[in-house]
């Protein structure tokens, strides 16, 4: 299992556009036809081999736009894990009794979505790619657009709930990978990342809270966030999401 992409839901995606662009020094962005049937636009972003997605509400009545009310705003929406197997990861979901909201297979492609209710916090997307460093969501051309002079991959994603160790029990059963304390939290490994369960310290409750971005220069990111007015309390903040720097 890796992380491959993260998503986030913002009110308005051409001012969250301009920020993920400026602070985290990112390249042009790909805007996926394929949302448009859940009722929302979308920019997809590499930074490196993985991706940043920003989804926006066009109408009412989405999952996306219930998810900015529930949450008083801008924040976290979907962790996309990409595996090599996904008869046998599906066959766990099965087998671990979550629902699934969406399913799609096509050549070369596929996904499983799961409910946030079922694995708490976020929708969870398992998906397939042949070959493997292919990335359907983020276009055909995806390379074209990689900058990695500030930012160099997305390595982490930080999910909140009242119980952290009952969600990452939770979410270790669903992808067949073992959990472990870490801290006041928990952790799962991930091939080259990691997944984190803290309690909320935000007010804002259960969901995705952050993500971890691998930088050249975390102070020079810092400076480009205090700028646009995205360093709260020291910490950068990108459409209600909380982005741990790792220098790397």
């Amino acid at each position: 299992m890796r992380l491959r992409q993260i998503a986030l839901v913002g009110k308005n995606l051409d001012a969250v556009k301009a920020d993920v662009v400026d602070v985290l020094g990112l390249g042009s962005d790909y805007a996926d036809p394929g949302v448009g049937k859940y009722g929302l636009r979308n920019a997809v972003w590499p930074i490196g081999d993985t991706f940043l997605e920003v989804v926006s509400p066009q109408q009412d009545g989405t999952t996306a736009g219930r998810l900015l009310e529930k949450r008083a705003g801008d924040g976290g929406y979907m962790v996309i894990l990409q595996c090599d197997d996904l008869i046998v990861a599906r066959q766990r979901v099965a087998a671990e009794g979550v629902r699934i909201v969406d399913q799609f297979d096509g050549k070369g492609v596929a996904f499983t979505h799961l409910h946030p209710r079922d694995v708490g916090a976020a929708i969870l997307s398992i998906d397939h790619m042949e070959p493997k460093e292919r990335w359907e969501w983020a276009g055909p051309n995806w390379r074209e657009n990689v900058r990695t002079e500030i930012s160099t991959g997305i390595i982490g994603a930080e999910l909140q709930g009242d119980d952290p160790g009952a969600m990452a029990v939770r979410w270790a059963g669903v992808l067949g990978l073992p959990a472990e304390p870490l801290g006041e939290g928990w952790r799962i490994g991930l091939d080259g990342g990691e997944l984190r369960f803290v309690k909320p310290a935000d007010g804002r409750g259960e969901g995705l809270g952050g993500f971890d971005v691998a930088v050249r220069d975390p102070d020079s990111v810092r400076a480009r966030a205090a700028a646009r007015g995205r360093l709260v309390n020291g910490q950068v903040t990108l459409c209600g999401a909380r982005v741990h720097l790792v220098a790397g």
